[in-house]
């Protein structure tokens, strides 16, 4: 029987995508076919012209890209926090290390070569959320990387090259081609897109929906 794709763009630094990833996880938990379904992970950076690393802080970051006070945007931040708890997520924005995330989205390809590629995306996430871990930084990378059972030398290589490169510039291409401006983002089965962090509830109608589409009764 043929799987069924759900392809998901998303970046590791984007709140709102660790709570949709952790929605459409709960969601998929209930499917009954979700032995079927195979998750893959796409590229998209929210700020392709971030610096490798930064010391600002991401209150600071969020008041300047919007305009915003500092209070404000700390609030924003607040709110975000409680809402990812809900979902079971740990956060700790204030030690958060923004960075520039196209490294991180080739370890995730690379790490799809393995067959870890959901591994590596948790991993990426939680050590940014969580850990205030700089996952612009390229021996940071090579630790988490290990952490899921990638082999540090291997991914060394990598990072100090172009592999993968232009799987993650494929992705975005395609993401612009799709009318993809905003992440989360999801597309079940080539017929459904999702765009946000939805409720768990419209995550199981889309599977169910579209599975049942794809597999008619006889």
């Amino acid at each position: 029987m043929k799987a069924m794709q759900v392809e998901i763009w998303s970046d590791v630094v984007c709140p709102w995508c660790y709570i949709g990833k952790r929605r459409f996880e709960s969601a998929l938990a209930s499917f009954k076919h979700r032995d079927q379904v195979e998750v893959i992970w796409k590229s998209f950076e929210l700020d392709p012209s971030a610096p490798r690393t930064s010391e600002e802080t991401l209150d600071a970051m969020l008041s300047r890209k919007y305009g915003m006070s500092l209070q404000r945007a700390a609030e924003a931040n607040a709110r975000v926090t409680a809402l990812a708890a809900r979902e079971g997520l740990d956060y700790h924005l204030e030690k958060a290390r923004p960075g520039n995330t196209f490294d991180a989205h080739r370890l995730i390809h690379l790490a799809a070569k393995h067959g870890l590629q959901g591994e590596m995306k948790e991993r990426l996430m939680r050590a940014y959320f969580s850990e205030g871990r700089p996952v612009g930084d390229v021996e940071t990378l090579v630790e988490l990387a290990a952490d899921v059972g990638l082999d540090a030398e291997e991914v060394r290589g990598a990072l100090s090259g172009q592999t993968c490169a232009d799987e993650v510039v494929a992705d975005e291409q395609e993401a612009r081609e799709l009318g993809i401006n905003g992440v989360p983002f999801f597309v079940v089965d080539e017929k459904y897109g999702i765009s946000g962090a939805q409720p768990v509830e419209l995550f199981q109608k889309a599977l169910e929906q579209a599975w049942a589409e794809a597999h008619p009764l006889t």
